[in-house]
């Protein structure tokens, strides 16, 4: 009796999640997201086990850790989702005396209204949603606005993204309108000029969305920029369009869910993270623009100065940052699915 208890306790025991000390780390990250290297090099340096697991969308990784509650120990939501996140109180405050390179962060992207003095977060990399085009199939000419997504040339050459937020931005930029609004009747129109540009789609992709450029299964993408700069090296013919209408700017932040068992870890990462040396090299594999204001030391030339992840003053001054739309993205939401089922 005595053996079989001893043995259960045992199961039981290898069986408990980790908890604070124990030298593991959980992350729940954006597919394509963080350089093999990178972790690879933190367990080097510290000997803590990074847990890989990886979304395709923030409304998948809300509705886990909403469901869940525990099992991750870092999440990596966009902005607007730290503010969700905030407010519905799923997130732990940050120890910022365990943070001693936070000071490395450009001042620009810190403080922001979804996380008043980055309380719960802390910025990760930031980049723009534009346009793709293969230049070497359509022309140069084909795709230089918004409005040419509409072109009946484009019917079955089209990807989009699989989010709501970045394909109605197409529509409401397109109507001049902004990208966060949020009155009914102007989402409406917005709907209504989708309904004609969905059945020209050909794929929808928030994972890998370069793997449909680059094989030719599309000729133009609404992307993020980390994709289209990766497209580009590998074939310089898919070029990057900033419309001139507008378009969406993001940032996406580091923060620790509620339910974490490894804080410690999970502070020591976030700090190694805001290293310039490790900001540069994510910046310079991933193809999107870090928030670190002395890693630009660190990027290569040819990284600090790509247009596509690091526009101009003047470009990035057409962009707009998405923000929290409140119970306004209930009704996203209700004329998503009707574009993706009706």
């Amino acid at each position: 009796m005595k053996k079989t208890l001893l043995a259960l306790l045992f199961v039981m025991l290898l069986a408990t999640p980790s908890i604070a000390g124990s030298g593991e780390l959980y992350l729940y990250i954006w597919s394509e997201y963080i350089p093999d290297e990178v972790v690879q090099n933190f367990t080097r340096e510290t000997g803590i086990k990074v847990h890989l697991s990886n979304y395709d969308s923030n409304e998948a990784m809300y509705a886990k850790i909403k469901l869940a509650g525990d099992g991750y120990d870092i999440i990596v939501p966009s902005s607007d989702y730290v503010g969700l996140m905030r407010r519905q109180d799923m997130l732990l405050p940050l120890d910022k005396s365990k943070l001693s390179n936070f000071g490395n962060l450009a001042p620009k992207f810190v403080n922001q209204s979804f996380d008043p003095d980055n309380t719960y977060s802390l910025p990760y990399m930031w980049g723009s949603t534009a346009i793709a085009v293969n230049t070497g199939m359509l022309g140069t000419g084909a795709v230089n606005s918004i409005d040419d997504l509409w072109k009946p040339e484009m019917d079955g050459r089209l990807l989009l993204p699989n989010d709501p937020r970045d394909v109605f931005a197409l529509a409401l930029k397109s109507l001049g309108y902004s990208l966060n609004e949020t009155d009914p009747a102007r989402l409406e129109e917005a709907y209504q000029k989708l309904k004609s540009l969905i059945p020209m789609v050909r794929v929808f992709d928030s994972d890998s969305p370069k793997q449909a450029l680059l094989s030719g299964e599309v000729l133009v993408g609404v992307v993020w920029n980390g994709e289209a700069y990766i497209a580009n090296q590998e074939n310089p013919e898919i070029t990057y369009i900033y419309p001139e209408k507008g378009f969406s700017l993001w940032m996406d932040s580091l923060c620790i869910p509620k339910g974490a068992k490894n804080i410690e870890e999970a502070h020591a990462f976030l700090n190694y993270l805001m290293r310039p040396d490790v900001a540069a090299l994510i910046s310079t594999e991933m193809g999107y623009s870090t928030p670190n204001a002395k890693a630009l030391d660190f990027l290569p030339e040819e990284v600090r100065n790509n247009p596509i992840v690091y526009p101009s003053e003047e470009v990035a001054a057409r962009g707009e940052f998405q923000d929290y739309i409140g119970e306004a993205m209930k009704i996203y939401d209700a004329y998503w699915v009707k574009l993706k089922t009706d």
